[in-house]
């Protein structure tokens, strides 16, 4: 039902255009978050902005059309700009009612032939950020500025790219650029990271198995946050004895390629 009801009220008020951020004016200093996308990594916003970049916040669920019709535009302005590599930063956030396989079936169906801005689901923590923003219409598209303040609470209609850059303010003129080999091979990296086996056996071993040995540090965090395991290695096989209690862990993972968070559950 409340999908139902998300989704009547965002063809009304899209096709209205009031669609809108509820709990913040322009030029309020937004809550800092953290989120975790569908691929593990993890995107906090101050650290974002800290590095000079607007941030473009997409928010959206599965079943509504508008977001459907509008998602493969913002993964091309994300992908015109350089995936979060330059001056944008983009991030689609869920409204809390879709897990990552929901979420990845979207991407996959909707997201156009481009590189695809990083989304978040509620297994990422979307439903938090939802909430904290008042989001009560979809898609709503907000731009956040370097000194993390709200500029714009709703870029709507979206006619095409050239609507996400007119969101920006006078005088920013961001260069587009490809998205760096770099990265790709970077992507491909962490992608290729096994963890296993998951389920795992308390007093078991957790093997993590990476394409090429490199400095990395391990750490593994209880369902609440609290740091159960850490450690540096320098090898592309880890082994992790697991002397912890049955129950979900996340194991974070930073190499010199980049960080991903997995959960693990032991049994």
């Amino acid at each position: 039902m409340k999908k139902i009801t998300l989704l009547i009220a965002a063809l009304i008020i899209s096709s209205l255009s009031f669609s809108q951020v509820n709990n913040y004016n322009v030029g309020d200093v937004v809550n800092d978050f953290t989120l975790t996308d569908t691929d593990g990594n993890i995107h906090n916003l101050y650290s974002i902005t800290a590095e000079g970049k607007y941030v473009f916040l997409d928010f959206f669920f599965d079943t509504c059309p508008p977001c459907q019709t509008t998602t493969p535009i913002f993964n091309e302005f994300h992908d015109k700009y350089g995936c979060n590599e330059g001056d944008i930063y983009c991030l689609s956030v869920n409204n809390g009612t879709d897990n990552d396989q929901q979420v990845i079936l979207f991407e996959q169906t909707y997201g156009g032939p481009f590189n695809h801005a990083p989304a978040v689901s509620a297994d990422g923590g979307a439903g938090a950020v939802d909430d904290d923003f008042g989001i009560v219409a979809y898609p709503t598209y907000c731009v956040i500025n370097p000194d993390n303040e709200i500029i714009v609470l709703d870029i709507w209609p979206i006619a095409g790219v050239s609507t996400f850059e007119n969101a920006l303010p006078t005088g920013v003129d961001p260069t587009p650029m490809e998205c760096s080999v770099l990265a790709i091979e970077e992507a491909i990296f962490m992608d290729s990271i096994v963890i296993a086996p998951n389920p795992v056996s308390s007093q078991g071993i957790l093997s993590i198995a990476l394409p090429e040995a490199v400095p990395a540090s391990l750490t593994i965090f209880d369902i609440l946050g609290k740091r159960v395991y850490e450690n540096s290695f320098d090898s592309d096989r880890i082994s992790v004895p697991v002397i912890m209690d049955a129950g979900t862990y996340i194991v974070k993972l930073e190499t010199t390629y980049g960080t991903t968070s997995k959960p693990i559950i032991v049994k």
